[in-house]
């Protein structure tokens, strides 16, 4: 049984998907203007092992993640460059999966684009407008808030609330203070022609369009950080209450943020980190580690010592992989019939790691399970009596629990002359032939073959 924290209800809650053995899961993804920072990068990060984990567990995943390729910083880029919007977000769109190989990420099922969606987004307003959960103004368009019930229930703000906190301006057009945008009439940037006026939808409502128009209706999960829940998570929801009456997703799942030094992480503050520029020093694999060692809930506060910790972790994991991935390469090449021996502790292993992840996915626990793994494996290749099938049910187990953090390591079986220099180097070693495992052991190092 899988438990998710549904941060509609702030509860824990066992998942039950809308169809049998499926799961639909959409997450907010990036305003295309910039390449993305490693606060931007722990959604990434984090949703994707979801959906790797559900795969794990034999559901068939659609994941979509939709990229803002329309917005007031993009147009404030464009000016300053001097080139159109759509060369700025084509440049970014492109960097940033770029990125999301580089972080070992899953390609999403879509990525749509805003640009893509604007005649349903049109429409999907003038739903609004003849429901009359919207009003016009001079061309622009909003969302008349008071007209649902439970406005805010995601970040458990109450209209009450925000209405004694908003700021009252006595020229503003809107009906209430809260009341947000859903089409800005403007001159500036690109526009398109609508019913009110020539202009461009309001971020808060291409979201809901996006996911009804690949979806088809309400879906299981909703991601996004934590910052998203309000105001933007909480106008997905009016609207989607407004035109079909349901709250699009039956789980919404949201992620604490990265900070620095106690300070948010932000590209307007300055304070970022690249995630490329990440990258270009340490491995994915580590930096996973370093993300998925919190609980996905709690805030990361980004510290150089995490990522040297994160990095030393990687390397024991990757020493003990590759040793078990050579013994079983040198020693059992011709391996005889499978004699069904299993392992109970491996088995138990990993139970531990599945319990951990369906524990609204603790990938704190889960990486000590691996490491409990790793422990364990270290000890069976210690004990020339192992078992070949044990050494390969535990190679496949430690596949497995990386492949759900997404953390791969890459091998290739031996050549003949290869296995043949490790071997040699081998047998030297035990005969106490020091000076030629020296002279073995370089040549296997200049060769490339990892060891």
């Amino acid at each position: 049984m899988i438990k998710i924290y549904n941060s509609l209800t702030n509860k824990i809650e066992e998942f039950v998907p809308l169809r049998k053995n499926e799961v639909s899961m959409y997450v907010c993804g990036s305003t295309v203007y910039n390449y993305i920072h490693i606060g931007n990068s722990r959604p990434v990060i984090f949703f994707d092992t979801v959906a790797r984990f559900f795969k794990y567990m034999g559901y068939k995943v659609t994941y979509v993640s939709n990229f803002t390729d329309i917005d007031d910083k993009i147009i404030n880029k464009a000016k300053q460059e001097n080139v159109s919007e759509t060369e700025i977000s084509e440049r970014y769109i492109k960097a940033i999966k770029e990125t999301y190989k580089k972080l070992n990420c899953l390609p999403h099922d879509a990525n749509p684009k805003v640009t893509e969606n604007i005649d349903g987004i049109i429409q999907f307003i003038d739903f609004m407008i003849k429901k009359e959960g919207a009003y016009v103004i001079d061309g622009d368009v909003y969302f008349d808030v008071a007209k649902i019930t439970d406005y805010g229930q995601l970040s458990g703000q109450t209209i009450e609330n925000l209405m004694n906190g908003a700021r009252i301006d006595n020229n503003d057009k809107k009906h209430n203070p809260i009341d947000f945008t859903l089409w800005k009439r403007t001159d500036e940037g690109k526009r398109w022609d609508s019913p009110w006026s020539l202009g461009r939808p309001g971020w808060h409502t291409e979201c809901v369009v996006m996911i009804d128009n690949i979806f088809k209706g309400p879906i299981d999960i909703h991601g996004g950080g934590l910052e998203l829940k309000f105001p933007h998570h909480d106008n997905e929801i009016a609207q989607s209450i407004c035109v079909h009456n349901h709250k699009i997703a039956n789980y919404w799942m949201h992620n604490g943020r990265i900070d620095m030094g106690g300070e948010k992480m932000s590209k307007s503050l300055g304070n970022v980190i690249w995630a490329d520029e990440l990258l270009s020093k340490t491995s994915y694999q580590a930096y996973r580690l370093l993300i998925l060692n919190v609980p996905y809930r709690q805030p990361l506060d980004y510290k150089e010592e995490l990522l040297v910790q994160a990095t030393t972790d990687f390397e024991k994991i990757n020493r003990t992989y590759i040793s078990l991935f050579r013994k079983i390469d040198l020693e059992f090449l011709e391996m005889k019939p499978a004699n069904g021996i299993i392992d109970q502790e491996l088995l138990d292993l990993k139970t531990a790691f599945i319990d951990a992840m369906s524990d609204d996915f603790n990938t704190a626990n889960a990486i000590t399970a691996i490491f409990t793994a790793t422990k364990h494996i270290n000890n069976l290749m210690r004990n020339g009596k192992t078992e070949a099938d044990v050494l390969k049910q535990a190679l496949k187990l430690l596949d497995g629990m990386l492949w759900v953090l997404g953390i791969n390591i890459e091998l290739e079986r031996l050549r003949e002359e290869e296995k043949s220099l490790v071997l040699q180097w081998q047998q030297a070693r035990k005969n106490k032939e020091f000076i030629q495992a020296d002279i073995l052991r370089e040549e296997i190092t200049n060769k490339g073959i990892q060891l």
